[in-house]
């Protein structure tokens, strides 16, 4: 029987139920150990495990389970798997190339199976990669087997996925894909300039590291980086495109509030696109951040346990949820 979007709809708007509120958050907070975490997250049912990263991981796979049982169409979730695709293929190119175990650090679910990465790599045939990655694994594997930079050699595969993020997005028919996936970009594209402004970047590694998408103007913020980050930082407080000079006010606070800022819009976009939809995959995209956002929620909680960090302090990291 072929499954409709009403009835995963249907489904997922019940499944949003179990996820946690705010005020779950705030008895998480108070918790005084990960011991005291790990059995008030399996008392809640979330997961199975003896340690707080075993039962996130467990709710991740069941996570994965649930939403592949009920898509009327899974390859729509293509997008945000390659995030874990693009983890396993710098994780195989740097094992192979320095003779280093792998395995272990490879993350699932994904598209493309791990042995044809790997087979790709040792073979030099990286045209049997998917169209969009071939080039970019081929031009990692150069510049790291050259010149050792395993910095721009993995700039050049993160910006090939960016770029198949801007294209699949805007062919996926979905508006709201098309608008995360552009604000996503436009985001790790100013983050990387942030950063790489203040360590004398050349033009090669930033032509290599940003990727074009709506908004932003790749030539202006590589000459604006390399006069350094007050000048980079100055133009930025300017562009008005996705509260762009808002997310700069934050930046000047400290990076910690400016990379909130970018998670709680997208977060935002999710509630206003997905949560209002009662039509298509985007209730079932919402769904979906909304357990990456519960999942992120649970580690930053976990670390400030595990540091002894104030409660108020710890609020102070978390994001906007989903519930």
């Amino acid at each position: 029987m072929k499954l409709s979007y009403e009835f995963s709809i249907g489904s997922v708007r019940a499944r949003e139920k179990r996820l946690f509120t705010n005020a779950e958050l705030e008895q998480m907070l108070n918790l005084k150990s990960e011991n005291e975490l790990v059995r008030f997250l399996k008392d809640k049912g979330y997961g199975e495990g003896e340690t707080v990263s075993e039962i996130v991981e467990s709710n991740t796979e069941q996570m994965w389970k649930y939403i592949e049982s009920i898509a009327p169409d899974f390859s729509v979730f293509e997008p945000f798997l390659l995030k874990n695709d693009i983890h396993n293929i710098k994780t195989i190119l740097k094992g192979i190339m320095y003779q280093k175990e792998f395995q272990e650090l490879l993350i699932f679910p994904c598209r493309i199976k791990p042995d044809e990465i790997k087979s790709a790599i040792e073979n030099k045939k990286f045209d049997t990669l998917p169209d969009g990655l071939s080039e970019s694994v081929a031009k990692a594997y150069d510049l790291l087997a050259k010149t050792a930079n395993s910095r721009l050699s993995d700039a050049v595969i993160d910006r090939a996925a960016l770029e198949i993020m801007i294209s699949e997005g805007k062919n996926s028919k979905s508006e709201f894909l098309a608008e995360y996936f552009n604000t996503f970009v436009f985001y790790a594209n100013i983050k990387t300039a942030l950063r790489d402004a203040r360590f004398k970047p050349t033009t090669e590694y930033l032509d290599n590291a940003l990727c074009e998408c709506d908004g932003f103007d790749k030539p202006k913020v590589i000459s604006k980086a390399l006069a350094g980050s007050e000048v980079l930082l100055r133009y930025l407080e300017k562009i008005r495109f996705y509260d762009c000079d808002k997310a700069m006010e934050s930046f000047s606070r400290s990076t910690g509030e400016f990379e909130k800022f970018v998670d709680n819009k997208l977060m935002r976009l999710a509630k206003e696109m997905c949560r209002l939809t009662s039509e298509g995959p985007e209730p079932l995209f919402g769904y979906y951040i909304g357990c990456e956002y519960e999942r992120q929620a649970i580690y930053i909680i976990s670390s400030g346990i595990t540091t002894n960090t104030p409660p108020d302090k710890i609020r102070e990291r978390l994001r906007d949820i989903y519930g």
